[in-house]
């Protein structure tokens, strides 16, 4: 039988999974404690003192003719070098990732007008709780399945 083929991009690179094309724009540890972290956290509890929270900010373009369904909570993951799996965490940020739901053909995430399209990194995020000194367990990895198929980003932390 034919074996899955699984697409391993670097970040800033789009990755096409299905008819969806995912860029991850930037990766980076949010502190609280900033101000404009603050926003983007708005409304999530402060990290236990082993763990951190790590943002994963893309865009996501549907290039096909129909609906596609954006990847969910257990499609999407990070692994470190350790084999430590990190799955999202729920976030009412207007700049988070709107996960599973559905993307109209032809459009994309964030959609224009929005705080997360209008905002400096102009993406949507994902939010991980990660263990504290998990980014000495480089290169961070996302896991993606979307579309019918599995990807990887490299993450640049």
């Amino acid at each position: 039988g034919d074996e899955e083929e699984e697409s391993h991009v670097v970040e800033g690179e789009p990755i096409e999974l299905g008819d969806l094309r995912i860029n991850v724009q930037i990766t980076r540890f949010m502190n609280p404690a900033l101000p404009d972290d603050g926003e983007y956290l708005e409304g999530q509890a402060p990290p236990p003192p082993d763990k951190d929270y790590l943002a994963v900010f893309m865009g996501i373009e549907n290039e096909g003719d129909e609906a596609a369904r954006l990847p969910t909570a257990e499609q999407i993951e990070v692994v470190d070098t350790t084999g430590a799996v990190y799955h999202p965490v729920e976030s009412d940020s207007p700049f988070a990732l709107p996960l599973g739901e559905e993307i109209p053909a032809d459009s994309e995430v964030p959609a224009d007008d929005t705080a997360a399209a209008s905002g400096p990194i102009q993406g949507s995020f994902v939010l991980f709780l990660l263990d504290e000194g998990a980014s000495e367990n480089r290169p961070l990895e996302l896991e993606i399945e979307a579309d019918g198929e599995k990807g990887t980003v490299e993450l640049d932390i």
